[in-house]
């Protein structure tokens, strides 16, 4: 995650790059490869993950009232925190993870709340970011207006994975509760595998990292197969493959984006 506008700043939304042209040759195959096999095709409950509520981790209030739109989302958002890959893999860490990024959020950001619908810690802790997207995504034909990707925070749910992923892959199991999280969302929503896209496809930013993003079609494939529904080909857009192309793939600079000491 980069620094972004708040949600009641409008902006354009951006063009999309196409994931085929950008996706493609061995650097996504390896990175697809360094995950096990049973992470990517597991069994999957239509019941979803287990969420873990905002109240249950500790959330403070919402400066104001969330607002909840009319409308479904059209596509899943999917980022990186850009913090420490850190080894603590327990529900302790994850809950201070969540307190964390809502403190730098409202505090430092002056959101109304966190900006994410979702978090999914490195231990694959699954937690609601801002309040009411879980009671939202339980209904299936609402949402809750965010802050996490310039031009789709009312038409996307965004997720947040703990970690940086410019260089390493996500542990096996936070990938896998990933997967799960997209296909619940997928299934409550009506919405294809085909709509899961990375920060970068919207906004200038490196955001989820070169490793996460280039298993993203990875992640389509095991949504898809968790949904049992066949996987469509990607849109093409040749207007923003010939931007991409003249401009290259923008770069972040911020490694971790939460303050030292604040996530205790």
């Amino acid at each position: 995650m980069t620094l972004r506008a708040p949600h009641h700043q409008p902006a354009p939304a951006a063009g999309r790059y196409t994931r085929r042209s950008v996706l493609t040759g061995a650097f996504a195959l390896a990175t697809a490869a360094a995950l096990p096999v049973a992470a990517a095709g597991r069994a999957y409950s239509a019941a979803g993950p287990d969420i873990i509520a905002c109240a249950t981790w500790g959330a403070r209030a919402a400066s104001e009232p969330v607002v909840v739109l009319a409308n479904r989302p059209e596509r899943i958002v999917v980022h990186h925190t850009a913090t420490a890959n850190v080894t603590d893999y327990t529900k302790q860490r994850a809950f201070a993870l969540a307190r964390a990024i809502q403190t730098y959020h409202m505090d430092a950001q002056g959101w109304i709340d966190t900006g994410q619908h979702f978090t999914v810690s490195r231990g694959a802790f699954v937690m609601e970011g801002r309040h009411s997207s879980l009671a939202e995504l339980r209904t299936g034909t609402r949402q809750v207006r965010a802050a996490h990707c310039v031009g789709q925070n009312t038409v996307s749910i965004g997720i947040e994975n703990e970690g940086t992923y410019t260089s390493e892959t996500p542990p096996a199991a936070q990938y896998a509760a990933l997967a799960d999280l997209c296909a619940h969302i997928c299934d409550q929503y009506g919405l294809p595998a085909s709509e899961i896209y990375g920060h970068r496809d919207f906004n200038a930013t490196s955001c989820p990292g070169d490793r996460l993003y280039a298993l993203l079609p990875t992640l389509r494939k095991a949504v898809a197969t968790r949904l049992g529904t066949p996987l469509s080909e990607p849109e093409e857009d040749p207007v923003w493959d010939l931007v991409r192309q003249a401009t290259g793939r923008p770069a972040a600079t911020l490694g971790e984006y939460l303050p030292a000491g604040l996530l205790r």
